[in-house]
């Protein structure tokens, strides 16, 4: 089979479940912003500086990442279908986003992304998960989307933020604060 199919030549895709779409169809940007996250989520794991650990949380994610990519090319019928994020992905993050909290300390202030190169490609990873969940809203305006999917969306750009900040503070590095003074 070839790579190539010359079906997106015309502007179009196709979703989960055979519809054609425009390729500037909210839904198209929500799920493509989403592999582009799961992208930079490996190129942080291929880093030299990635602990073993973190690349074995960060495969987990991607895992999950899949499978939020396919219920968002799968639009709602008004049938229950497909995979769909559930509830208790969302509780899984909000105990690792405790577990992460539990570790640094309490934040008095903003921070300035940075520290190490993992941490700062987090920071990266966590405004890419929001762009993502800006699209997933418009596209909620315009059609149903499963609700699960974009609290997780909501929890996983939390979750960046807290991993970067444990990965600094397990190196270290002082996290520089954001003053209003400055």
């Amino acid at each position: 089979m070839a790579l190539y199919t010359r079906f997106g030549d015309s502007g179009e895709t196709m979703l989960s479940g055979g519809a054609k779409t425009s390729k500037t169809n909210p839904r198209i940007h929500a799920y493509g912003t989403v592999d582009e996250l799961d992208a930079i989520l490996g190129m942080i794991r291929a880093s030299k500086e990635c602990s073993a650990s973190l690349t074995s949380e960060l495969l987990e994610i991607q895992k999950q990442l899949y499978r939020l990519k396919t219920d968002l090319a799968t639009p709602h019928t008004g049938r229950q279908g497909g995979v769909r994020m559930a509830e208790v992905d969302v509780e899984a993050l909000e105990k690792k986003i405790d577990a992460a909290e539990a570790k640094v300390p309490a934040l008095s202030h903003f921070i300035v992304p940075g520290g190490t190169f993992v941490a700062a490609q987090l920071h990266l990873a966590r405004t890419v998960c929001r762009r993502a969940e800006r699209w997933v809203v418009q596209l909620a305006h315009a059609e149903q989307v499963n609700f699960i999917a974009l609290r997780f969306m909501n929890r996983l750009g939390d979750y960046f933020f807290a991993l970067a900040r444990v990965v600094n503070h397990e190196a270290g590095i002082r996290e520089e604060e954001m003053r209003s003074d400055v």
